[in-house]
């Protein structure tokens, strides 16, 4: 993660949101089962959806969409990358 990338959790995705998994926090119980659904490390995603209040919250990633509540993503350390575009261009 370079400096200029936005840490984010759960609480800060939005529709239409572009972002990417940084890493992933050891010793929770979901982390294995997330990894085996496809979000690894350096894997991209668009949140499709988010529901009214927040919970659950449908991701497009790697062809498919995957609908994840709040505390399931809480073990993935996640990266805004709508800012990098904003650098980038």
């Amino acid at each position: 993660m370079s400096s200029q990338e936005k840490v984010l959790t759960s609480k800060d995705l939005r529709t239409g949101m572009r972002a990417r998994v940084a890493g992933v926090e050891e010793g929770q119980e979901l982390c294995p089962r997330l990894l085996e659904l496809g979000l690894l490390p350096g894997t991209e995603f668009r949140v499709t959806k988010v529901a009214p209040l927040g919970c659950p919250v449908e991701i497009d990633v790697r062809g498919y969409r995957l609908c994840l509540r709040k505390s399931e993503t809480g073990c993935l350390k996640l990266v805004s990358l709508e800012d990098q575009e904003e650098i980038a261009g």
